[in-house]
């Protein structure tokens, strides 16, 4: 009987100091005296849709690394001047912009989304209605297309990069092409064709599968009438005044993010990976962005563009 007391105060023991430990460790970045750092994100299809998204990885940076990571989200045209001006630390951007920050500012790739049939990498499509008759890239010229983000590489570079390739000139060769406004653009595309306002869309493949996944299109009804090349996907990086051992410690929690990591935010567990809808994270290889720096120069799209 002594024995069995003996047993349960140590037990009770243990469970205190770890109880006492984890508490501990839940402290360790709201006590820290280290200034926070700023992660920004890429607004993805609205501010609160990429809050919601990119919240459990912002906690689960904070949490391994003891200090406190603060949220910034910026529309992908105020990336760059906000870069500038020193008002984040690391950023998750598409590979597009990426490259902007890189060529520009001297900021380092540390990881790339994995997401998808081409994992790391993407494609942008062109795509019409079957009914259209359009099945080449020839007959997409006089016809209206509904481009996505104007730095978008796989709604927008890719695709135009193709038409340009295939001796048509967006600028004077379709009776007209648009972006279309606010957000969720890449659905707004799929809608826009699917419905006749446009004859071609120019649609990232990512969104295509999830749309006709979720029984939103039926892909039977459309022909895709060409596909880019793969290229990187969204990209994590770190602007130039980071400290390299940060740098890499922020790469290695990135890189080793498992699928079963969880967070507390508002009182509920969050998967951080598929809250991001992501299947993780690559080492970003620059050589691979290589391709995507010939397409912004063929498109005069930054960095490159020339006026």
């Amino acid at each position: 009987m002594k024995k069995i007391t003996q047993y349960c105060l140590l037990a009770a023991a243990l469970f205190s100091l770890q109880a006492c430990n984890g508490e501990q460790d839940k402290k360790t970045a709201a006590e820290s005296t280290e200034p926070p750092l700023r992660f920004c994100y890429m607004i993805c299809d609205s501010r609160e849709l990429s809050s919601e998204r990119f919240a459990p990885f912002t906690a689960y940076l904070s949490e391994k690394l003891g200090r406190k990571v603060e949220m910034v989200l910026k529309n992908t045209f105020d990336v760059e001047a906000a870069a500038k001006n020193k008002e984040f630390d690391f950023f998750h951007v598409n590979s597009a912009v990426a490259v902007v920050l890189k060529e520009r500012l001297k900021a380092d790739f540390l990881g790339v989304d994995m997401q998808g049939r081409n994992g790391h990498k993407a494609t942008g499509t062109l795509i019409a209605r079957k009914e259209s008759g359009i099945k080449t890239i020839a007959d997409i010229k006089g016809k209206t297309v509904l481009f996505g983000p104007a730095l978008a590489p796989f709604g927008y570079m890719a695709q135009y990069a193709m038409l340009l390739e295939n001796g048509i000139d967006p600028e004077t060769d379709l009776a007209r092409y648009d972006i279309p406004p606010g957000s969720l653009k890449h659905d707004k595309i799929m809608y826009g064709v699917e419905y006749g306002k446009y004859d071609v869309g120019a649609a990232p493949r990512i969104d295509l599968d999830r749309m006709a996944k979720s029984e939103i299109i039926n892909l039977d009804d459309y022909n895709i009438i060409a596909e880019s090349e793969p290229m990187p996907y969204c990209t994590i990086g770190a602007l130039p005044h980071v400290d390299p051992a940060l740098k890499e410690k922020v790469k290695n929690l990135a890189l080793n993010l498992k699928k079963d990591e969880t967070v507390l935010i508002d009182g509920e567990v969050l998967k951080v990976l598929k809250r991001m809808g992501l299947d993780g994270f690559a080492p970003a290889v620059d050589s691979e962005y290589d391709i995507i720096r010939e397409k912004l120069k063929r498109c005069n799209m930054p960095p490159y563009d020339k006026h």
